[in-house]
């Protein structure tokens, strides 16, 4: 699948992943890749004024589900079985892009790990490593 089909059928089978407006964008899909950001707003924000766990939380868990989409085709029941997250340090008041490598992507299980950068930003703010299962074809 492309970036734009992903989201697509993200809109289509998730549309409460925008509820209250947009702020989750597919950037691009490759071999075992997905690119994508989340636009600061203030619906993301904790006390203090940075970013949220959560709302990391979210963009890494749905940047590894787009990594697979974009392998294996739309498969709404590929469900995350665990995650694992390391928060860095504290982002920037700005977009945060999440870059997803899957490190394997077999028949029943992906396993992948996601870096999540303030936008134009270098350092980490938060890695994360995570497995999907993947439904016997029916």
């Amino acid at each position: 699948m492309t970036a734009s089909e992903i989201e697509s059928y993200l809109d289509r089978v998730f549309p409460q992943l925008h509820y209250g407006g947009r702020t989750y964008f597919v950037e691009e899909v490759g071999p075992l890749t997905a690119r994508l950001r989340c636009d600061y707003h203030e619906k993301h924000l904790r006390p203090g004024g940075t970013i949220s766990g959560p709302t990391m939380m979210a963009l890494a868990d749905l940047s590894l589900y787009v990594a697979i989409l974009a392998q294996i085709g739309p498969v709404g029941l590929a469900v995350t079985t665990s995650l694992t997250y390391n928060f860095l340090r504290k982002p920037g008041q700005a977009a945060l892009i999440a870059e997803c490598r899957l490190l394997k992507l077999g028949r029943r299980l992906a396993v992948g790990e996601v870096s999540l950068f303030s936008q134009g930003e270098s350092e980490i703010v938060c890695h994360a490593t995570g497995t999907y299962s993947i439904p016997a074809e029916r």
